[in-house]
């Protein structure tokens, strides 16, 4: 019988293979999270069909973006990738809700000055979010409109397409701010289809009681971390029912569509979450039910 010899060496030499290995395990999913996944951008296009939607917009597209979290390791370079995703999915119309930025707005219009390059022929709106009351409001209010977005503040604009109109109104951020949807809709003609934008989704509960056919939200980041059959590990307050994609609002006519954001907050991490770039077809039909996660 063969006596293998274990010499200090050896078991110094065995030890130091394993917490290599070992740290080399940790360390792969450590990369992918911070830098593989985070800045991996999916595309969703979804459908989305409505029976009374004006058929002179049967087949507009939308494009929905959220949550850039702006200098929490997301930065001008990013942005401008992102700008060429969106730009790529011909919009007919782009949409923001909110949390331009993170923490610190002091460098904010130059790390956001390539959003400037968004076009899309029906313009383009935001809603602010409950970060970018971190810092003064009206900065972040300024450099969106340098950057050429309208934002909503408890307003809307009124669109005529071949003599028949579709509203787009947005609210401010239910958490930090003071939303106010009557005064949204005000002067609005009840049967005029509209689209919401509300930085917070579970906002759609109120929503659901006012004549708007689509709410478009941001805020859960789809929770960043999310387990297999498990789902999102954790939601902020405000995403507590509906956290992401196409919802159908029980007890309501209304739609929803939560998007997942772009960028990251707290933690610069991403696991089975990838950051969401929505393209939204509207089109005339029955409705479809969407996916529920949540609960009433």
């Amino acid at each position: 019988m063969k006596t293998t010899t274990f010499t200090r060496r050896k078991l110094i030499t065995k030890g130091f293979k394993f917490f290599a290995g070992l740290l080399g395990l940790i360390s792969i999913p450590s990369v992918y999270t911070v830098w593989g996944e985070r800045f991996w951008f999916k595309v969703n296009e979804v459908t989305l069909t409505f029976p009374d939607l004006p058929k002179p917009i049967d087949g507009l597209r939308i494009v929905h973006f959220s949550d850039l979290h702006v200098d929490h390791f997301f930065s001008s370079s990013h942005i401008e990738a992102l700008v060429e995703l969106i730009q790529q999915q011909k919009a007919d119309l782009i949409c923001f809700t909110g949390d331009l930025m993170d923490e610190d707005g002091s460098n904010l219009l130059p790390s956001v000055a390539a959003l400037a390059d968004l076009e899309a022929p029906l313009g383009k709106f935001a809603v602010v979010g409950n970060h970018d009351y971190r810092t003064d409001i009206s900065e972040v209010m300024k450099a969106l409109e340098h950057t050429h977005f309208q934002v909503l503040m408890n307003q809307h604009h009124l669109f005529e397409v071949h003599g028949q109109k579709f509203a787009l109104a947005g609210v401010d951020d239910a958490l930090r701010g003071r939303p106010d949807l009557a005064q949204a809709l005000d002067g609005l003609d009840s049967n005029v289809f509209t689209i919401l934008l509300s930085h917070v989704p579970d906002y759609a509960l109120i929503t659901k009681e006012y004549p708007v056919h689509l709410q478009l939200s941001g805020h859960s980041h789809g929770g960043q971390i999310r387990l297999p059959f498990i789902g999102p590990v954790l939601t902020p307050r405000g995403a507590k029912y509906f956290v992401d994609g196409h919802v159908h609002v029980p007890e309501s006519h209304l739609q929803l569509y939560v998007n997942r954001g772009v960028g990251t907050t707290i933690l610069p991490v991403r696991f089975l979450c990838r950051p969401e770039v929505t393209v939204l077809n509207l089109r005339r039909g029955e409705t479809a039910s969407g996916s529920f996660l949540g609960r009433i």
